[in-house]
């Protein structure tokens, strides 16, 4: 008899410890999972957040980085993350899709740059405001920025909570700059994004800025058609128009420009090691 009661009682105890392990492991999960974008899990985290939340898109190179702001973003209520990505040709068209409120964007992306995807969002989806996120300071690139349509140009180096705060100046009607670059007014910048010196690069259609980017990048004519849906023959005519109107004679030309435009996010051989795709 006393061992019965004494089994029963071992029974209830490890029950309760596993039910206590069970419990606890449903705490430490958060809604900042790294799931993929679009699974079920995520849809029914979004479909719980308010009809006004702000939409957004975010377009991050890095997945561990991407992850990292996407959770940060969806610390703040009223914001919903409907998609990512970590590539700029497939930013156009999530915005395109998904009619998001803002585009948070990386300047260094593989595909097609921030900067020229900023100037197709703002084209295709004038209601998508954009948000710059970057690693330069230079003006060359807040210039271009401003030029190409961003109304937010946040540096890396900043707080956390910097983002959210420049996401809600943009939805108020108003533009941010990350300090140091407040310093200076915002019309003082949009004046030297109007009045600033353009190149044969700003020649250039939409196509032609992402197959120079692509071939930079060391994509073959085939790849990039297939990205496209267009034959490798219209790609070649792509390339060798930019060619013309950018006075370039070699590949190596392309491969140059766009280093030193910061085009590139990595060589060439780093992108596809064995492929050359």
């Amino acid at each position: 008899m006393q061992l019965s009661v004494r089994l029963e009682s071992q029974t209830r105890q490890k029950a309760s410890r596993s039910s206590s392990q069970l419990h606890n492991r449903k705490r430490r999960r958060t809604s900042c999972s790294t799931a993929q974008t679009h699974t079920p899990h995520r849809l029914q985290a979004s479909s719980r957040r308010t009809s006004a939340s702000v939409t957004i898109v975010l377009a991050e190179e890095q997945h561990l980085i991407r992850q990292g702001i996407r959770c940060l973003l969806e610390t703040e209520k009223d914001f919903k993350v409907v998609g990512d990505t970590g590539d700029g040709l497939q930013a156009v068209g999530l915005v395109r899709r998904l009619r998001p409120r803002i585009l948070v964007i990386a300047v260094a992306m593989p595909g097609l740059n921030g900067l020229d995807v900023t100037r197709q969002v703002r084209e295709q989806s004038p209601a998508t405001a954009v948000v710059m996120l970057s690693m330069y300071s230079k003006e060359q690139y807040v210039v271009q920025a401003l030029r190409n349509g961003a109304a937010g140009y946040v540096l890396k180096r900043a707080r956390p909570s910097e983002l959210a705060r420049a996401i809600r100046q943009v939805i108020a009607g108003h533009r941010y700059l990350s300090e140091p670059l407040s310093r200076w007014s915002i019309g003082t910048w949009l004046k030297r994004a109007e009045t600033g010196a353009r190149d044969a690069y700003d020649t250039l259609t939409d196509r032609e800025r992402a197959v120079l980017q692509l071939v930079a990048e060391g994509h073959s004519s085939t790849n990039i058609a297939a990205r496209f849906g267009i034959s490798p023959r219209t790609v070649e005519a792509h390339r060798a128009s930019l060619m013309r109107k950018m006075r370039f004679s070699h590949l190596v030309d392309i491969m140059f420009f766009a280093i030193t435009r910061g085009i590139l996010v990595r060589a060439p051989f780093e992108a596809h090691p064995r492929t050359g795709q």
